[in-house]
């Protein structure tokens, strides 16, 4: 996803770096983010503090998809939550941040906020 909104992005590491179906947490402007790549390619990253567990977890979380939505389960209560949106599919109106991220001469950069 291109941010054209995002004055300054932050490099984190070479896309291939970022496993298929793994997530990989980084800094970015004094935030915990998790990046993750879909098994397709595609790349998201969202805040990586669990809402409900106040842990810092979700890039450790489960890979997967529910329909068309590319998800990402928390390891601790198994909450799955839509990486396009970072809305939670199970508990309403619980969500995590989202970020933008995009792929720029091979190195994986997420938008800093």
């Amino acid at each position: 996803m291109t941010d054209t909104l995002t004055e300054r992005w932050e490099v984190i590491c070479p896309q291939e770096l970022v496993e298929p179906e793994r997530g990989v947490a980084a800094l970015v402007a004094g935030s915990q983010v998790a990046i993750f790549r879909t098994y397709d390619g595609g790349l998201f990253a969202i805040d990586n503090r669990d809402p409900i567990a106040g842990a810092n977890v979700m890039s450790r979380g489960i890979v997967g998809s529910r329909g068309d939505a590319p998800t990402v389960a928390s390891p601790l209560h198994k909450e799955v939550y839509d990486l396009r949106t970072g809305e939670c599919l199970d508990v309403a109106g619980v969500a995590v941040r989202t970020f933008p991220v995009r792929v720029r001469d091979g190195m994986v950069e997420v938008g800093a906020r």
